[in-house]
């Protein structure tokens, strides 16, 4: 039930993510939950690879190419999800931050992440 919640919310984010991009196209709504469980699924499964892989890179950049990790992951999803159009790697780099962003903020107003004792 949490996780589909969690699917919820990020659904709606990318939705007002992409609302505020113009290099950011959601077709439906229907696009934007197919687009959150694809975030999902690569985010738990490619991204903490990629990281592993890109550790020495990571350190030289100080972090700053865990936005490059992020930015393709994001174009990623727009190969994926029919539907989802992303024009560059600025607006992915932008739509990536404005998601997080957004997400937070919701769940912020909803209360999901408080905990239940």
């Amino acid at each position: 039930m949490k996780f589909l919640g969690k699917l919820l919310v990020s659904a709606v984010a990318a939705i007002i993510a992409a609302y505020f991009l113009p290099g950011v196209n959601i077709d439906s709504s229907v696009t934007a939950i197919f687009l959150a469980l694809v975030l999902a699924l690569l985010n738990s499964f490619i991204k903490p690879l990629l990281i592993i892989l890109t550790i020495p890179l990571t350190v030289v950049t100080l972090g700053l190419f865990l936005l490059v990790i992020n930015i393709l992951i994001i174009k990623w999803a727009a190969d994926i999800v029919p539907g989802f159009t992303v024009d560059g790697w600025f607006s992915a780099l932008l739509f990536s931050i404005l998601l997080s962003l957004a997400t937070a903020i919701i769940e912020s107003l909803i209360g999901a992440g408080k905990r239940e004792d």
